[in-house]
């Protein structure tokens, strides 16, 4: 992907929004891994799939700064919420300002905690989940998710390529490299889901429960 085809395909998508653009650029300053967040093309793309699928409940695992819940907030009906966890309480002073603060604030339920224990316990069967948690515990909080999501449920998980770190043998030692390859590997034997990998960002597979 060039710098150039990347602006040919921004320039040629839904726009960002200015509340999103200038959330984009507050994560990049203000935190130490900005480039987590969403970002243009897979936030309208977050948006987009609630729009198609169009979810009661949507579980995510893996708040940071916010952008992503948000995005998956402006795709929801009337009624609908996103129920979103962050296991790190530092990262709470920058992002629940930035959520109470968008036109969809009504649409989220920001929790502090971890979801592999904190979500069975709301009672939810979810309609979609969006994964961008601890690469390291991918496998554990998929059948988590799995667990809580209705047959015909769709999870999306994010980060699958991991920079394409997957097929580089001089990763093979990173926890995090191979908590991704492990949950590529498991969710491919998986015969109670189908799924793809699609090569967006560092890869984002959209499962799809039977």
């Amino acid at each position: 992907m060039t710098e150039d085809l990347e602006r040919y395909i921004l320039a040629h998508s839904e726009p960002e929004g200015e509340y999103l653009h200038r959330l984009y650029r507050a994560t990049n300053i203000h935190t130490i891994h900005g480039r987590m967040a969403s970002g243009h093309l897979q936030g309208r793309l977050l948006k987009m799939l609630v729009e198609m699928v169009r979810p009661q409940n949507i579980l995510e695992v893996g708040t940071f700064s916010g952008y992503s819940a948000i995005c998956l907030a402006e795709g929801l009906d009337e009624g609908g919420m996103v129920w979103t966890f962050e296991i790190n309480d530092e990262q709470e002073p920058f992002t629940r300002p930035w959520i109470e603060g968008s036109a969809v604030a009504d649409k989220i339920k920001f929790i502090i905690g971890d979801a592999n224990v904190e979500a069975p316990k709301l009672g939810i069967t979810f309609d979609m989940a969006f994964i961008d948690g601890n690469k390291r515990t991918y496998v554990q909080t998929y059948e988590t998710v799995i667990g809580l999501l209705r047959p015909g449920g769709f999870i999306l998980a994010d980060n699958t390529l991991w920079d394409g770190h997957v097929i580089d043998h001089a990763y093979d030692h990173d926890s995090q490299t191979v908590g991704i390859e492990d949950f590529n590997d498991f969710v491919a034997a998986d015969s109670r889901v189908e799924q793809v990998i699609l090569p967006l960002r560092d890869g984002l597979t959209v499962i799809r429960k039977k």
